[in-house]
């Protein structure tokens, strides 16, 4: 297979999953290495990217999935009318970044941060599938503990966790 059917592969197998699909996954359905299906990924999202196409290829956790350009959101906006959605609020935000910097963490690590209850803030987050149950604690009462989801990587426009911005001057102490 030449370079260019790959990369048409790699299009259609992207366009039909619809959600992201792993590096290794691409790797196996081509018989590809990964390096060189990376590097063929790295290529064409160059070239979407150059060429300012309307759409792009974007990575989340070594996994790729096709998305409409950010710019072009007000134009998609009139052709779908995207049902109205609700922003967070501010105890969902600040609980949101708590977890984001600080995971895995359980409930009262969160509270204790915050100073107030973050059941509501957290139940919150997991409907709109931006936080995860993780699992759980192996201490007394074994809490539950909370991740960041691939979807908040997605909406941040993140390719993984370290690309999160450092903590600047904050009350957030260690634990």
């Amino acid at each position: 297979m030449d370079i260019k059917e790959i990369k048409s592969v790699i299009e259609g197998l992207l366009y039909v999953a619809g959600d992201a699909v792993t590096l290794k996954e691409l790797s196996h359905v081509l018989t590809i290495d990964e390096s060189t299906v990376k590097k063929i990924i790295n290529q064409m999202i160059d070239i979407y990217n150059e060429e300012k196409r309307g759409i792009q290829i974007i990575e989340v956790n070594n996994s790729y999935q096709f998305c409409t350009r950010p710019e072009h959101y007000e134009y998609i906006e009139r052709l779908v009318k995207p049902q109205t959605r609700q922003g967070l609020s501010q105890a969902a935000l600040e609980t949101l970044s708590i977890v984001a910097y600080k995971q895995p963490i359980t409930k009262a690590q969160i509270d204790s941060i915050r100073g107030v209850k973050s059941e509501s803030s957290i139940s919150r987050l997991q409907d709109k599938e931006l936080i995860f149950e993780a699992g759980r604690l192996d201490t007394p009462g074994r809490p539950m503990i909370y991740c960041t989801t691939d979807n908040f990587l997605k909406l941040f426009g993140l390719k993984n966790l370290q690309e999160l911005p450092p903590l600047q001057e904050t009350n957030i102490e260690e634990n």
